[in-house]
């Protein structure tokens, strides 16, 4: 606007000067002409004088008498109008020539020079003229009046043509405005420069202040005369001042001025147009200085809200998630933070209303927690009235801005509340952990005198976090629960005692996984004839659904271990059940995986494809149509320690280690079936192994194996180095040194470990003997059997072994087939074992009065105690054991005779 309205004022004042000036030429010119006639008039006066000087000269009169006057007079007459600068005339001028003024002078007759060629100034001397002529002052000017003339046209059309261009110029600029609207439009843009709220200062390049709103002299606190004035005189900042000095451009720089903070922006004019200077602009930045720290405040909370959000809850453990709220709330909320949870919470329960206000510390940050007045770990019991106990009451948070003020604070330890105070702390915020409208536990932050005080704004932020944290802590209570339940549960299932035998010397680990609950587990059973039966089995998944399909499992194993089924009819038996729980269990669960969750990698096995997956070993699915398989794998093992076989069967689990007794460490090849539950698509088959007494049998699941940083193969090596390190060990330190080189701290997988040590039956308590298929061999046989028992030392119990032996050796010639065996053991118990050649199996029961047999069992079963059959390859074998001490149930008869009186009119045998 002020370039505008310059060029306005300017342009016009240029044609008026242009104008003036032709104006003073016009002044000079016109006296130009009177001149001229001034200069004429003088001429005609002076000349005849200056003639008749000239004429009556002493030499003129020589001269005219000499032979030829014109050599002598030219050069005496060119002398003046040379000097004069008159032009020269054409020499002897004839007396009839002269004009009037002409002098004649001595005799010279009249008529020698034409009057009409004589030109002015001319003297005639005699008969010859003096031909002087003098030049007027005007001619000059007369002979330069045309370009005069013609410089005041030209002027005259450069000032009209100078009119129209800046009219036209003046019109575009002014968009079709008139002055009068170019003075409105000027002075409004001059009440908006002052009237806003941003200073405007405009600096010269010499420095001086050129121009400065209204605003820039309250901001800057500016003198009235401070226009024109170096801007370093004018008493500035010296930050400020060195900022307007310096030349730079700036954007936005907070500096001081005054009371306030102002924001300056610098930036020079020169690249845009016109003189070169600097334009400053200032805003008052203290109000905004305010907003910007509580916007920054309100910025950093939704931050740590947001941090809080993924630091809390990291784990599902109570009391790491108690010290996640305590670390996120110190130091960017509070000075120091402590949370309470109740008593029933730690337990995995949920707190009743009314339960009481018992609160166990779990966290304390900001302080040493030996300082604290209550500890970690420590009970306290929140007094009524106090802040804390207001909270749990009401469920609301509590602030307390000062706690030297707060008599109801300090009822709750007159003596540590002081230690409190001591320690600079002078603010409280107590706020209740609630989920689900239940008070799980309370948080306390807390500020020092140098922090300054929580205020009425901080309540509602403190409540946020600690709402965030009690959800966390919720979902951590109730996995406990249900942590505490499935381990509960796990234990109960798993074996409490292992069995008295004497063949093989076990030690045994169980470690759940760290994540949850999982479905390994491990079992030692003794078999009939001295037999001991190892198993380990892992059921795909963590939870409860894990632990009870374990527990129904190794229900399983014990049942058909009773049965004295061989390893691969067992396994096969196992498959099946699994295959029936899938499918009872798959509409109403959906999974497998149990309730944290499916099965891992660690519990897949090396079977391909994996349990859990629904697929057999080509990779099909096992049931069409059908998801969600449980899937388990199983390792059986019976040990005969008489002569030391092992017998060996595993569906899709890991085989087994052998520590030799000279320490060479071995996995040897099992033959690895489908997983339990994949239909038996393949068959189970059975390896053997014999080992020497001293060897040590290892049996694990996947979860020692397999780790995050470490596949299976990487996992036997170390396996092996483990056990090769600690092969003379005991049992005992050999599960203690595997699992301290092959676990981390925290196992993503349940793990179990079975240890068992070899041992041999002595042969000099093994007796054995071939029975012909005659009845006379019964006696001879009987007979050889009381001699051992003799030398055993097991006379008493020679009475009921005859006859046990009797009635077994009877039958078996009477029902059975050759080969016939008989064979004592001579163990924790006295055991003997009828084999026959058939297949058929005697069966328990109660004879009528009027039968004639049949009571041969029914003695057997009274004075054995324990008595059972078992199926071989070739045949089956009828076993009994009696206790060394002779004993009989207490339920039996005393005596044969006793058994015999119970049926009167039975008749004898």
């Amino acid at each position: 606007m002020h370039g505008v309205a310059g060029r306005v004022c300017v342009l016009p004042l240029a044609l008026a000067v242009l104008i003036a000036v032709l104006l003073v030429i016009a002044a000079v010119v016109a006296p130009v002409h009177p001149a001229q006639g001034a200069s004429r008039q003088e001429a005609r006066q002076r000349s005849p004088a200056g003639a008749a000087a000239f004429a009556t000269a002493p030499g003129t009169l020589a001269a005219m008498t000499s032979r030829d006057p014109t050599a002598l007079l030219r050069p005496r007459a060119q002398a003046p109008r040379q000097a004069s600068g008159a032009a020269s005339a054409a020499g002897i001028v004839p007396v009839g020539s002269v004009p009037a003024g002409i002098v004649p002078v001595g005799s010279v007759p009249a008529g020698i020079v034409p009057v009409g060629s004589v030109p002015a100034g001319i003297v005639p001397v005699g008969s010859v003229p003096a031909g002087i002529r003098v030049q007027g002052t005007g001619e000059p000017v007369v002979d330069q009046l045309p370009v005069v003339l013609g410089a005041l046209a030209g002027g005259l059309l450069v000032v009209a043509g100078g009119a129209v261009w800046v009219s036209r110029r003046q019109r575009r600029q002014r968009h079709g405005l008139y002055p009068a609207d170019l003075r409105r439009m000027y002075e409004h843009h001059d009440a908006v420069l002052h009237a806003v709220r941003e200073g405007v200062l405009i600096i010269g390049s010499d420095g001086r202040l050129l121009l400065a709103n209204n605003e820039a002299r309250r901001l800057l606190g500016l003198p009235p005369d401070a226009e024109r004035r170096p801007v370093a005189d004018l008493g500035l900042e010296p930050r400020l001042k060195a900022l307007l000095t310096s030349g730079r451009e700036a954007t936005d720089e907070v500096l001081l001025a005054g009371d306030g903070l102002i924001g300056v922006s610098v930036r020079p004019t020169a690249p845009h147009g016109g003189p070169a200077g600097t334009v400053v602009t200032l805003r008052d930045t203290t109000e905004l200085r305010a907003l910007a720290g509580r916007a920054g405040v309100a910025q950093e909370r939704l931050k740590l809200i947001y941090d809080a959000g993924l630091r809390i809850g990291t784990t599902l453990e109570v009391g790491r998630t108690a010290e996640e709220l305590a670390e996120v709330a110190v130091p960017r909320f509070a000075d120091v933070a402590t949370v309470e949870l109740l008593e029933p919470v730690l337990r995995g329960d949920e707190p009743a209303a009314g339960a009481g206000t018992d609160l166990r510390r779990m966290a304390v940050r900001g302080v040493r927690d030996a300082s604290a007045i209550y500890r970690v770990g420590q009970v306290l019991r929140a007094v009524s009235g106090t802040p804390m106990a207001t909270a749990l009451e009401s469920g609301r948070p509590v602030l307390v801005d000062d706690l030297r003020r707060s008599e109801e604070w300090r009822r709750q330890d007159a003596e540590g509340t002081q230690r409190v105070l001591d320690a600079g702390i002078r603010s409280l915020i107590a706020v209740p952990l609630q989920a689900r409208g239940v008070v799980l536990g309370l948080a306390g932050f807390w500020r020092s005198r140098t922090s300054g005080g929580f205020g009425e704004g901080d309540l509602a932020f403190a409540e946020e976090l600690t709402a965030r944290a009690a959800v966390a802590i919720d979902n951590a209570r109730r996995y406990t629960r249900e942590h505490t339940t499935a381990v509960t549960l796990q234990r109960s299932l798993l074996p409490q005692a292992l069995p008295e035998q004497s063949a093989l010397e076990v030690a045994h680990r169980y470690l759940p996984a760290h994540a949850g609950v999982g479905g390994d587990w491990f079992d030692v059973i003794s078999l009939p004839g001295a037999r001991v039966a190892l198993v380990v089995g892992d059921v795909v998944g963590h939870g409860l659904h894990a632990a009870a399909t374990m527990g129904r499992l190794r229900t399983a194993v014990h049942n058909f271990s009773a049965l004295d089924l061989p390893p691969d009819e067992l396994l096969n038996h196992l498959d099946e059940l699994v295959t029936h729980i899938d499918t009872d269990e798959v509409p109403a669960t959906g999974s497998g995986a149990g309730e944290t969750g499916g099965g891992e990698a660690g519990n897949e096995g090396p079977w391909p494809g994996g349990p859990g997956t629904g697929s057999d070993s080509r990779g099909a699915p096992a049931h069409p149509g059908r998801t969600g398989i449980t899937g388990a794998t199983c390792l059986y093992a019976i040990y005969d320690p008489v002569g030391g076989r092992a017998t060996l069967a595993r569906a899709g689990h890991p085989g087994p280690a052998v520590i030799a007794p000279d320490g060479t460490v071995s996995f040897p090849e099992v033959p690895v079936s489908p997983p339990l539950g994949l239909g038996g698509s393949e068959p189970v088959e059975v390896t053997e192994l014999t080992l020497g007494e001293g060897s040590r049998l290892v049996l694990y699941t996947d979860g020692l194996l397999e780790g995050r940083d470490r596949d299976i193969g990487t996992g036997l090596e170390v396996l092996r180095t483990a056990l090769s390190t600690a092969a003379d060990h005991a049992p005992e330190q050999i599960c203690t040194a595997v699992l301290d080189t092959m676990l981390p701290e925290h196992p993503g997988d349940d793990v179990a470990l079975l240890v068992a040590r070899t041992q041999l039956l002595d042969p000099g308590r093994v007796a054995e003997w071939e029975v012909p298929s005659d009845p006379a061999a019964v006696g001879r046989i009987r007979s050889a059997c009381l001699g051992t028992l003799e030398s055993w030392g097991l006379a008493a119990l020679s009475f009921t072994t005859e006859l046990i032996l009797s009635e077994l050796i009877t039958n078996a010639i009477r029902y059975g087939a050759q080969p016939i065996r008989v064979r004592l053991l001579y163990d924790r118990a006295l055991i003997c074992e009828v084999f026959d050649g058939t297949s058929a199996s005697p069966h328990l029961r109660r004879a009528a009065t009027t039968d004639e047999g049949g009571r041969g069992l029914f003695l057997v079963a009274q004075f054995a105690q324990r008595w059972g059959t078992r199926y071989t390859p070739d045949g089956k074998i009828i076993w009994t054991e009696q206790t060394l001490d002779g004993g009989r149930p207490e339920s039996g008869p005393d005596s044969a005779d006793d058994i015999l009186d119970q049926w009167d009119d039975v008749p004898a045998l």
